[in-house]
């Protein structure tokens, strides 16, 4: 496998809200309808955007819904940690085991199976994330740890293993022989763009070690910073995959 050794710049020059998926105020919104909807039918259809959300966020609020007395909304809600395919579910879907609503049960089984095996999967690659920093000094923290969250969604998406913290290079290093895989360490970090935008630069190394593989840099403007964070943050990875031949 070849990697470039210099600097990858990527741009997404104007990004329009139309075009992301859902903003954190509108999971929590989700969140909230969910649990507290009036009629079985509204908290039936949160759980299902809520599963189609790509958002690591609406994980709490769907295993949160395990627990609704409608065993209809239950069976929603398993089903749609399923699609939302965040591993962190199964825990919660384990703990529904004597889950007494036949349908509900069936969602579940079928839940747990989706996650188990993507938890199962071989990782391709071992990848060491260390945070994402804002140099702009405007964002949110929570809108920062979302962006982090959702960055680690899409390598786990990439077939990536993620690296515990504070991990030594020894305790790496077994991994990367035990699994035959390559190690990267990734550094992100949000910066300002043009026309009152942001860019999200992410420098990748080998990893353990601190050798330089490169970077690249996806930019949006148009848009509120949430919005525009939470369609950068996969594209960035998307961007280190082609360029530093993750998906080969």
């Amino acid at each position: 496998m070849r990697f470039p050794s210099h600097l990858v710049a990527c741009f997404l020059l104007v990004l329009p809200i139309t075009v992301v998926a859902q903003t954190n105020p509108q999971t929590a919104s989700l969140g909230r309808l969910l649990r507290k909807g009036a009629e079985p039918p509204q908290r039936i259809q949160a759980a299902r955007v809520l599963g189609e959300s790509e958002d690591p966020q609406a994980l709490q609020p769907l295993c949160e819904g395990l627990q609704d007395p409608s065993g209809e909304v239950r069976a929603a809600a398993a089903e749609a940690l399923g699609k939302l395919g965040e591993v962190g579910g199964v825990e919660c879907l384990e703990a529904r085991k004597e889950e007494p609503d036949e349908a509900a049960q069936a969602a579940i089984t079928a839940a747990l199976k989706t996650l188990r095996e993507l938890k199962a999967r071989p990782a391709r690659l071992y990848v060491m994330l260390n945070g994402v920093k804002d140099a702009t000094g405007t964002v949110p923290p929570e809108w920062v740890k979302a962006t982090e969250a959702r960055m680690r969604r899409k390598l786990t998406q990439l077939g990536a293993r993620l690296a515990p913290e504070k991990e030594s290079e020894a305790e790496a290093r077994g991994v990367l022989k035990k699994e035959k895989i390559q190690g990267y360490r990734l550094m992100a970090e949000i910066r300002p763009g043009p026309d009152g935008g942001l860019k999200l630069s992410v420098m990748c190394l080998r990893y353990p070690g601190k050798q330089l593989i490169g970077n690249v840099e996806v930019q949006a403007s148009g848009a509120e910073q949430g919005d525009m964070l939470e369609a950068l943050a996969p594209r960035a990875i998307e961007e280190a995959a082609s360029s530093f031949g993750w998906k080969k």
